[in-house]
């Protein structure tokens, strides 16, 4: 799952994209309204946290002008205002939820758990044959085993489960996990489809990662 960060205070940034890695989620960090606004007009993210006071363009206004789009990505407001009005203002100009600093990291992935299970309406865990994808826990099993995925691992996976016997293209992984600004070269997203056909095999899995040439990867019945 990718979130986008709109924090201006740079320190305060890095520490909640760190919380974000640990817990399995890719993060883009942006540090002004501008630059958020045109992030999530790319529409590659499945959430949003955002600062109310920014250099350029304010959080309010953001929300406002994605709303305006027709963009419901869910949005959650992180500010040091806490007062009534300032919440107010914040949800009737369509923010999902509204959380003060400072704030304690669990809360924090709380909310953003909170905001996107309402708006994806989906099952803790992911299958497809004899494979299981635990959300909660980011283990892969089958009736064999299990492993527990490391961050790349996993959102990987997760795309495949949300998507399976459809084509993802690597500049789609890219684009979905490592993020537009990742010095990572492409052929960093075929390390990780090798690491996870070695966990399949492993599993004894009747699913597999299928390569169609010059189109990209899908999730398939094994036999097919």
């Amino acid at each position: 799952m990718r979130i986008l960060l709109a924090e201006d205070e740079k320190a305060l940034a890095r520490a909640v994209a760190k919380i974000f890695e640990k817990n399995n989620y890719s993060v883009d960090v942006v540090y002004n309204g501008e630059d958020a606004l045109d992030y999530i007009e790319a529409g590659n993210y499945d959430a949003a946290v955002l600062d109310i006071m920014m250099p350029k363009m304010d959080g309010i206004t953001v929300l406002k002008k994605v709303r305006e789009a027709g963009n419901q990505i869910p949005i959650l407001m992180l500010t040091a205002k806490a007062e009534i009005d300032d919440k107010v203002l914040g949800l009737d100009s369509g923010a999902n939820d509204y959380l003060a600093k400072p704030f304690d990291s669990r809360e924090l992935l709380a909310r953003v758990r909170s905001i996107t299970r309402t708006r994806a309406e989906v099952d803790s865990k992911l299958t497809m044959g004899n494979i299981t994808l635990d959300r909660a826990s980011y283990e892969l099993s089958s009736p064999t085993g299990k492993f527990k995925l490391a961050n790349k691992e996993y959102q990987m996976m997760e795309l495949f489960l949300s998507n399976p016997h459809h084509l993802i293209s690597a500049d789609r992984f890219m684009e979905k996990i490592w993020g537009y600004d990742s010095d990572a070269e492409i052929n960093v997203v075929w390390v990780y489809i090798s690491y996870l056909r070695k966990k399949l095999t492993a599993l004894k899995a009747n699913v597999q990662i299928k390569a169609s040439r010059n189109a990209g990867y899908s999730l398939e019945d094994a036999n097919d």
